[in-house]
């Protein structure tokens, strides 16, 4: 495990000592049992998770990318769908330049949009008030019948 200064990012296989490895904590490699079906899944999913990566690092500007990976740590259902987005239209080439942080806000209250107009009401506080049929208060102002 590395102390807590020290990250993994940027550090290439020739620059680990003999011994070491870079496997965070979840990835310990000791125990029963040889790689299964997991790991294959695992590392499938981590070749996709980092060819997704590059693809938005090319297809966006770098203060895009900071502002995506900000939303991300608050709303991350919202960041992979504009990452989804960006994704699909970088690979079929529908992106003419790269996404700059001003399309990357439309693209993200587009999103917004969209999500209010599914959910509807659902996220939305009414409050509604009972009326009664009898008050006495229309009639007269003076609170000597109350007495």
């Amino acid at each position: 495990m590395l102390p807590n200064n020290i990250s993994s990012a940027g550090v290439s296989a020739s620059e680990i000592p003999d011994g070491f490895s870079l496997a965070g904590p979840n990835n310990s490699s000791g125990g029963g049992g040889g790689g299964g079906p997991s790991d294959t899944a695992a590392e499938q999913a981590k070749q996709r998770q980092a060819q997704r990566e590059a693809i938005l690092e090319q297809a966006m500007t770098p203060d895009a990318l900071a502002r995506l990976r900000r939303v991300k740590l608050v709303k991350k259902d919202r960041a992979s769908a504009v990452e989804g987005m960006i994704a699909n239209m970088a690979m079929q080439g529908k992106l003419d330049s790269k996404v700059t942080e001003g399309k990357l806000i439309e693209m993200l209250e587009g999103i917004v949009g969209a999500q209010q107009k599914k959910e509807g009401d659902k996220g939305k506080i009414s409050i509604q008030r009972k009326r009664t049929t009898i008050d006495s208060d229309d009639d007269d102002d003076d609170d000597e019948d109350l007495l």
